[in-house]
């Protein structure tokens, strides 16, 4: 009777309920359980017939882990930190449910222990939110390029930083108080050090790294600087060159290395990345076949991290098995080509440019152009130096530091030379 019943053709048109468990009830939290329940029908008809439906919702007030793991197809979790979330998403994957999260931190950290208990609970795991908001990078990385032999990622994966810079550069706003802005309209955090520090966009960089080289890259393994130390005069360097300045999470394949790092760094107007302003986040990936694909979007917010939330749940519903796929053959690099902005505030004096471009050579490092600005005791001198090792260049860095003519300690801006046009 009961198999009969159920493939009757009433029973047939039911919808088959997936049952989705919240973790987090925060600004992401509240958002991504409006829209799921906005969105049911839409996920039904393109899922198949799966209509999500909320099990439970966990905060640090209400609801009990266990029951909602129990009841739940999906976990989704949107707590942040690494402490529970390692503890609640590692049982619900080793217990077969499948997890989707937009904790960046918790799969930069913890991703290899993540996919091994997907793996032995036969669960997905999805984090498209974990990285650059509402673009589908991980998507495209995994499954528009999974086939696709990927040779470099770049990425402004940090809305604050690019406002703040995009407002020093429009208005000729110092750091603080381009800062000071970025909080008064919710693009920075109360504490930013973790984003204007370099730390957040690293995090990331660790996740697509991973995914676009099935390298085993871990956060220790990207060196990061963040933009604390940017000055107006170096925006209106860049203003009068034409170039435009951003954080940029940098990843890429040298032979059988992998480098991946974040830094301040000079980009040329044909440059994809270049046009990318206020609190947007934009990723480029190339590849011998395809040359680039950039994607661009907003990179944060309540709305737009919830509406990646939802299209990994999608993606769970409609089948697929996203997990790291790791080349144990690829290591670390130790040392990669750029090329750099030199800044140098000097005394006014006979040989000084002689003495700079002395130690340059010395170290195998071209110069490219050299303007000399100011008089007396503005004088400054301002560098871009050809692509070369970096660690050419901070020796020469370590012996020019040491000049006796200098007013400041000099500061260096890394500079792509990388042209789309």
């Amino acid at each position: 009777m009961t198999a009969m019943n159920r493939g009757s053709g009433r029973e047939a048109e039911q919808p088959r309920v997936a049952k989705v468990g919240i973790l987090g009830k925060g600004t992401v939290g509240a958002a991504f359980r409006d829209l799921l329940e906005q969105r049911a029908d839409m996920v039904e008809e393109v899922s198949g017939g799966r209509r999500p439906e909320i099990s439970g919702v966990l905060s640090s007030r209400e609801g009990d882990f266990d029951r909602i793991l129990a009841e739940s197809e999906v976990i989704v979790e949107l707590i942040g930190g690494t402490d529970p979330a390692r503890d609640y998403v590692t049982r619900a994957l080793r217990d077969g449910k499948h997890v989707v999260t937009a904790n960046k931190q918790l799969v930069a950290q913890h991703g290899d222990e993540l996919v091994s208990a997907a793996k032995e609970g036969g669960a997905q795991l999805r984090f498209e939110a974990a990285v650059a908001g509402a673009i589908p990078v991980i998507r495209v990385l995994q499954e528009s390029l999974g086939a696709v032999p990927i040779q470099k990622v770049t990425g402004i994966v940090n809305g604050t930083t690019n406002y703040i810079l995009t407002e020093m550069a429009r208005a000729g706003l110092s750091y603080d108080e381009a800062l000071k802005q970025a909080q008064e309209l919710g693009y920075a955090e109360a504490d930013p050090s973790e984003d204007v520090g370099g730390a957040d966009a690293a995090a990331k960089m660790t996740i697509l790294a991973r995914l676009a080289f099935g390298a085993p890259i871990s956060l220790d393994d990207v060196p990061y600087q963040g933009i604390q130390e940017i000055t107006p005069d170096d925006l209106a360097y860049a203003k009068d060159l034409g170039l435009s300045l951003k954080l940029l999470g940098v990843a890429e394949r040298l032979g059988d290395r992998v480098s991946v790092r974040v830094f301040p760094c000079f980009l040329y107007s044909g440059h994809p990345l270049a046009p990318v302003e206020g609190p947007f986040n934009a990723v480029t990936v190339e590849a011998p076949v395809i040359t680039e694909i950039t994607m661009s979007g907003p990179g944060a917010g309540g709305a737009e991290t919830a509406s990646a939330v939802l299209g990994d749940v999608l993606s769970v519903l409609s089948g697929g098995s996203p997990l790291f796929e790791e080349n144990s053959k690829l290591g670390v690099a130790d040392d990669v080509n750029s090329a750099f902005y030199l800044h140098l505030e000097v005394e006014d004096r006979p040989g000084v440019l002689a003495q700079v471009a002395e130690i340059l050579g010395e170290n195998e490092i071209s110069v490219r152009s050299v303007v000399q600005r100011g008089l007396g005791d503005d004088a400054r001198l301002e560098m871009v130096m050809h692509e070369g090792p970096e660690s050419r260049f901070s020796a020469a860095l370590e012996r020019i530091a040491k000049l006796d003519f200098l007013r400041s300690p000099p500061r260096s801006i890394r500079v792509i030379e990388e042209e789309f046009v």
